[in-house]
Protein backbone atom coordinates (compact mmCIF):
# COMPACT_ATOMS: atom_id res chain seq x y z
CA UNK A 1 0.00 0.00 0.00
CA UNK A 2 1.51 3.07 -1.07
CA UNK A 3 -0.73 5.62 -0.79
CA UNK A 4 -1.46 7.45 2.97
CA UNK A 5 -4.58 5.87 4.42
CA UNK A 6 -6.31 7.78 7.08
CA UNK A 7 -8.36 5.36 9.29
CA UNK A 8 -9.67 4.29 13.02
CA UNK A 9 -10.13 0.77 13.49
CA UNK A 10 -12.92 -0.06 16.65
CA UNK A 11 -12.52 -3.75 17.20
CA UNK A 12 -14.97 -5.05 20.07
CA UNK A 13 -15.35 -8.41 21.58
CA UNK A 14 -17.80 -9.73 24.08
CA UNK A 15 -15.71 -12.03 26.40
CA UNK A 16 -18.56 -14.50 27.94
CA UNK A 17 -18.68 -15.97 31.81
CA UNK A 18 -17.22 -19.40 30.12
CA UNK A 19 -14.35 -17.37 28.45
CA UNK A 20 -10.92 -16.18 29.82
CA UNK A 21 -10.67 -12.17 28.58
CA UNK A 22 -6.57 -12.62 28.00
CA UNK A 23 -7.82 -15.53 25.27
CA UNK A 24 -9.82 -13.36 23.89
CA UNK A 25 -7.95 -10.48 23.44
CA UNK A 26 -5.52 -13.27 22.16
CA UNK A 27 -8.11 -13.83 18.96
CA UNK A 28 -7.93 -9.94 18.25
CA UNK A 29 -4.39 -9.82 18.26
CA UNK A 30 -4.06 -12.60 15.89
CA UNK A 31 -5.80 -10.72 13.46
CA UNK A 32 -4.93 -6.92 14.35
CA UNK A 33 -1.74 -7.07 16.14
CA UNK A 34 -0.30 -3.68 16.31
CA UNK A 35 -3.92 -2.60 17.59
CA UNK A 36 -4.43 -1.31 21.24
CA UNK A 37 -6.37 -3.10 23.68
CA UNK A 38 -8.35 -2.52 26.62
CA UNK A 39 -10.08 -5.03 28.81
CA UNK A 40 -13.60 -3.47 29.79
CA UNK A 41 -16.55 -4.94 31.71
CA UNK A 42 -17.55 -7.98 29.37
CA UNK A 43 -15.45 -6.96 26.71
CA UNK A 44 -12.19 -6.90 24.75
CA UNK A 45 -11.67 -3.12 23.21
CA UNK A 46 -9.10 -2.64 20.81
CA UNK A 47 -7.94 0.60 18.65
CA UNK A 48 -6.03 0.91 15.28
CA UNK A 49 -4.94 2.86 12.70
CA UNK A 50 -4.08 0.44 10.51
CA UNK A 51 -5.27 -3.02 8.90
CA UNK A 52 -1.98 -3.87 6.72
CA UNK A 53 -1.72 -7.27 8.76
CA UNK A 54 -5.42 -7.72 8.58
CA UNK A 55 -5.14 -7.17 4.49
CA UNK A 56 -2.18 -9.75 4.38
CA UNK A 57 -4.57 -12.31 5.48
CA UNK A 58 -7.30 -11.78 3.35
CA UNK A 59 -4.73 -12.15 0.32
CA UNK A 60 -2.92 -15.57 1.96
CA UNK A 61 -6.25 -17.08 2.74
CA UNK A 62 -7.40 -16.03 -1.23
CA UNK A 63 -10.61 -14.39 0.34
CA UNK A 64 -10.61 -11.05 -1.22
CA UNK A 65 -14.14 -11.87 -3.15
CA UNK A 66 -15.74 -12.71 0.11
CA UNK A 67 -13.73 -9.68 2.05
CA UNK A 68 -14.98 -7.10 -0.67
CA UNK A 69 -18.27 -7.95 -0.76
CA UNK A 70 -18.91 -8.08 3.50
CA UNK A 71 -17.00 -4.59 3.78
CA UNK A 72 -19.24 -2.80 1.09
CA UNK A 73 -22.63 -4.96 2.38
CA UNK A 74 -22.22 -2.86 5.41
CA UNK A 75 -20.54 0.77 4.16
CA UNK A 76 -21.72 4.28 4.15
CA UNK A 77 -20.06 7.41 3.31
CA UNK A 78 -18.12 7.33 6.68
CA UNK A 79 -16.63 3.54 6.98
CA UNK A 80 -18.01 0.32 6.70
CA UNK A 81 -18.09 -2.43 9.34
CA UNK A 82 -17.71 -6.72 9.99
CA UNK A 83 -17.80 -9.16 12.16
CA UNK A 84 -15.75 -12.33 12.76
CA UNK A 85 -15.97 -15.58 14.26
CA UNK A 86 -14.16 -15.64 17.40
CA UNK A 87 -12.88 -19.16 17.29
CA UNK A 88 -11.36 -18.80 13.70
CA UNK A 89 -9.27 -15.58 15.05
CA UNK A 90 -7.90 -17.56 17.83
CA UNK A 91 -6.33 -19.75 15.77
CA UNK A 92 -5.21 -16.65 13.23
CA UNK A 93 -7.83 -17.03 10.75
CA UNK A 94 -10.16 -15.12 9.03
CA UNK A 95 -13.88 -16.03 9.09
CA UNK A 96 -16.72 -13.29 8.25
CA UNK A 97 -19.79 -13.68 10.51
CA UNK A 98 -22.70 -13.89 8.18
CA UNK A 99 -26.04 -14.82 9.54
CA UNK A 100 -26.77 -15.39 13.50
CA UNK A 101 -23.85 -14.76 16.03
CA UNK A 102 -22.12 -17.30 17.25
CA UNK A 103 -22.80 -18.01 20.83
CA UNK A 104 -19.42 -17.08 22.04
CA UNK A 105 -20.18 -13.88 20.21
CA UNK A 106 -18.40 -11.98 17.10
CA UNK A 107 -15.98 -9.65 16.87
CA UNK A 108 -17.35 -6.63 15.62
CA UNK A 109 -14.92 -4.07 13.47
CA UNK A 110 -16.03 -0.47 12.74
CA UNK A 111 -13.78 1.29 10.49
CA UNK A 112 -14.04 5.01 10.06
CA UNK A 113 -12.21 6.27 6.73
CA UNK A 114 -10.93 9.91 6.67
CA UNK A 115 -8.93 9.65 3.26
CA UNK A 116 -9.06 9.17 0.93
CA UNK A 117 -12.29 7.57 0.52
CA UNK A 118 -14.24 4.42 1.41
CA UNK A 119 -14.07 2.99 -1.89
CA UNK A 120 -10.90 3.06 -2.37
CA UNK A 121 -9.10 1.56 0.90
CA UNK A 122 -11.50 -0.91 0.56
CA UNK A 123 -9.54 -1.55 -2.79
CA UNK A 124 -6.38 -0.85 -0.92
CA UNK A 125 -6.81 -4.04 1.56
CA UNK A 126 -8.84 -6.50 -0.43
CA UNK A 127 -8.54 -5.55 -4.07
CA UNK A 128 -10.77 -6.82 -6.86
CA UNK A 129 -9.77 -9.81 -8.41
CA UNK A 130 -9.88 -11.57 -12.11
CA UNK A 131 -9.36 -15.38 -11.93
CA UNK A 132 -8.96 -15.37 -7.98
CA UNK A 133 -5.89 -12.79 -8.47
CA UNK A 134 -5.83 -8.94 -7.42
CA UNK A 135 -5.94 -6.58 -9.57
CA UNK A 136 -5.21 -3.19 -9.06
CA UNK A 137 -6.56 -0.32 -11.16
CA UNK A 138 -3.28 1.79 -10.78
CA UNK A 139 -0.81 -1.10 -12.44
Amino acid sequence: MTDVYSIDARIVAPVRDTEVSDRVADAVANLFPNADLEHEAGQVVAETHSLERFSERLHEQEILDSARREFFRRADDEGFSFALKKQAAFKGVVNFSVGNPDELGDIEVQVRVRSPSVEAYIDAIAPPTEGGKPVRPDE
